[in-house]
């Protein structure tokens, strides 16, 4: 595939994967936020647990939720369930031509673990299925009774993956896995669980049946993860662009605090919409700033060490050239590119000076660059 090409497919499913996933986003933080804001009135209709009155773009909106579902339903019954697929049918389709068409240059890194493409694709695969199963079993285990006790087994897989991750792949190849683990965790919450349970619901009222409550209450449950575990894997969708994130040494740590910060986050919002004072939950804030200081702490670059030699600008526009110019150069002579990279050229010592902030986090505080280390650059030349 040529990279004109590439780039063409990498630029309309990454366009495609925002448009569908801000939908599945902002319509499970719509239902979310509308959960908490009913409230019991005093004439509300049989079977009806609460009702909300809204208002957006000058129309006033009164809605009610059915503590199993009416008895009977009508035709023009909306479901939302395309944003979820098509946001994981996107994501996975930019996995495969991002990491799995380059996986050489972009997700194996053989100073982490040596093996074949195909090999790593084999492993990326089954770790995001096997995830999932791990996930359920979880959910449907004696813990999926316990909040507390289901949240900190989630947390914990979500960790082992990481760690996992980042023993097997590059630094950005193993975050967007954990951004992918999560996102097909959440995607098949939806295709799984939640909405099957939906049409049991909705078939038995059809049926003259009435409904397994419980099926409603477990579509809850995942709702909810879905809900909390969405700020975090945002960050994993863009950590790439990131190497002190990726390429940190603990990296999976630093996935530990993002899921922190991300559930904190959500959690104020949450509580906010539900009307608790300020007061009492301003210490999800808090802790949700603890742990940005901490990550802020732990990426900080730590001094370059030198023995004090002078370089002179040749030697170090010779190991550019060795070592960068086959990308970032006017017309690059590696296949992935047709043009350089975000237009950055280091083929001059002009250049080099233009661009020392980002050589110094791409390729001296951390080893982003190059690609997979395909040039074997040291540490003494970085």
């Amino acid at each position: 595939m040529s990279a004109f090409i590439a780039d063409w497919l990498n630029l309309l499913l990454r366009w495609a994967h925002l448009i569908v996933g801000i939908g599945w986003i902002g319509k499970s933080f719509y239902f979310i936020a509308l959960d908490l804001a009913l409230r019991k009135r005093e004439k509300m209709p049989e079977g009806v647990m609460g009702t909300a009155w809204e208002v957006h773009g000058g129309g006033f909106y009164h809605v009610e939720k059915y503590s199993v579902a009416p008895k009977e339903l009508p035709d023009d019954l909306i479901w939302y369930t395309w944003e979820a697929y098509l946001t994981w049918v996107t994501g996975f389709g930019l996995m495969m031509v991002q990491y799995y068409f380059k996986a050489t240059s972009y997700l194996i890194d053989a100073n982490i673990l040596v093996m074949t493409p195909g090999e790593a694709i084999v492993l990326s695969v089954a770790s995001l299925v096997g995830g999932w199963f791990v996930y359920d079993g979880l959910c449907k285990s004696v813990a999926g009774h316990n909040m507390p006790l289901l949240a900190a087994c989630v947390f914990a897989l979500i960790l082992i993956a990481a760690y996992g991750y980042t023993h097997i792949y590059s630094g950005r190849g193993a975050l967007s896995h954990v951004g992918a683990f999560i996102g097909t965790i959440m995607a098949v919450n939806v295709f799984g669980v939640i909405i099957p349970n939906q049409k049991k619901i909705a078939a038995a009222l059809m049926a003259g049946r009435d409904p397994d409550p419980s099926l409603g209450a477990k579509g809850k449950q995942r709702l909810v993860h879905n809900n909390y575990l969405t700020l975090p894997v945002l960050v994993m969708m863009v950590s790439n662009h990131y190497p002190m994130l990726t390429n940190h040494p603990h990296a999976w740590l630093l996935v530990a605090l993002i899921l922190v910060i991300g559930v904190m986050v959500r959690n104020f919002f949450n509580r906010h919409e539900a009307g608790d004072p300020l007061s009492k939950i301003v210490c999800t804030l808090l802790s949700a700033a603890a742990g940005l200081a901490v990550a802020i702490v732990i990426t900080a670059p730590a001094p370059i060490e030198t023995d004090g030699t002078k370089i002179s600008d040749q030697v170090v526009l010779g190991l550019t050239h060795k070592h960068c110019v086959a990308c970032y150069s006017a017309t690059p002579t590696n296949e992935l590119f047709a043009e350089p990279p975000n237009g950055v050229q280091l083929e001059t010592i002009e250049e080099l000076h233009r661009w020392s902030q980002q050589i110094l986090a791409m390729a001296v505080y951390s080893d982003a660059m190059p690609l997979g280390n395909e040039t074997g650059m040291t540490k003494e030349v970085r």
